[in-house]
């Protein structure tokens, strides 16, 4: 074990916009998308919104794999891979909200514990989201909202009070992304999250093409892999601890730098994911012995 000092390397943008039907989120997306790679043709969007977006083919030739039920988190990686192999740039998900009720409706079709059977149903999520974040692709995500409420307690009588809007997403999903707007229905933009720094604090604003330029800047100005010293790159090759930031590292190396670390990569590889697949592991044999206590 050794200490070191903190240093972001480029990387591509996580980005998730949330709101209601209506707001604009995959108007507001195309236009950030292309404001991140500035070609067309070289955006995807993954629609499930049944033609959606294919109404904004007037602002240019960009592509669309359109996602058709079951919304299976298999089906959504399987997609995510065809748009890589096609040499896509930035990826619009449009929406991930589908993903999550798929697996709602799974979950209540399962017989037996209804808290055990989540342990089915986490892995599959789980690698949905792998698959998201370690893409090489620029990922843009958009999630329908509803309205949230919460049971408070009135004149002795428990009622339900709204508390705000809700992503249509597992719980904690704003985690996995850089940077989360929330859109109102003038299309407004208003950062929830925001490691980038770029955006939080201001007022709202509308999503544009110069978003997107921004973010690219943001992603950009990080420190790149010093790619004359293999000693080096084999070392943050080694303190990599998810595939997002080895793939980060390997697509800013020379091809024969590749060639020449390619066990390297591998090998950290494998470590990453037998560690991700032991701790899916230790939670589904937490998940089953408090579901086996709770039946005792």
């Amino acid at each position: 074990m050794q200490l070191q000092t903190a240093k972001r390397t480029q990387a591509k943008i996580r980005l998730c916009l949330q709101g209601p039907s209506g707001s604009g989120k995959t108007y507001s997306a195309l236009l950030v998308a292309h404001g991140l790679c500035g070609d067309w043709s070289k955006v995807a969007v993954i629609d499930t919104e049944n033609g959606s977006a294919s109404l904004y083919a007037h602002l240019g030739e960009y592509k669309v794999l359109t996602l058709n039920a079951p919304f299976s988190p298999e089906s959504y990686a399987e997609a995510l891979q065809v748009c890589e192999s096609a040499g896509m740039e930035v990826i619009i998900i449009d929406s991930i909200s589908f993903e999550w009720e798929f697996l709602l409706d799974y979950h209540g079709s399962l017989t037996g514990n209804s808290f055990t059977n989540w342990a089915k149903v986490t892995p599959r999520h789980n690698r949905f989201v792998q698959a998201m974040l370690q893409s090489p692709c620029h990922i843009i995500a958009t999630a329908r909202t509803k309205q949230d409420y919460l049971l408070t307690e009135k004149n002795g009588r428990t009622v339900p009070e709204k508390v705000g809007l809700k992503s249509v997403q597992r719980d904690g999903i704003e985690y996995e992304f850089t940077l989360v707007f929330d859109l109102d229905m003038k299309n407004h933009a208003l950062t929830s999250k925001d490691r980038t720094s770029l955006f939080q604090g201001k007022p709202e604003h509308k999503l544009s093409q110069e978003t997107g330029k921004q973010i690219l800047q943001w992603c950009q100005s990080a420190l790149p892999v010093t790619l004359g010293d293999d000693a080096h790159i084999q070392s943050l090759i080694s303190q990599c601890a998810s595939l997002e930031e080895l793939m980060a590292i390997y697509s800013q190396c020379t091809k024969e730098q590749q060639k020449i670390l390619l066990k390297d990569f591998q090998q950290q590889k494998l470590l990453i994911q037998k560690s991700t697949l032991l701790t899916d592991q230790l939670l589904n044999q937490t998940i089953n012995n408090n579901g086996n206590t709770t039946n005792a």
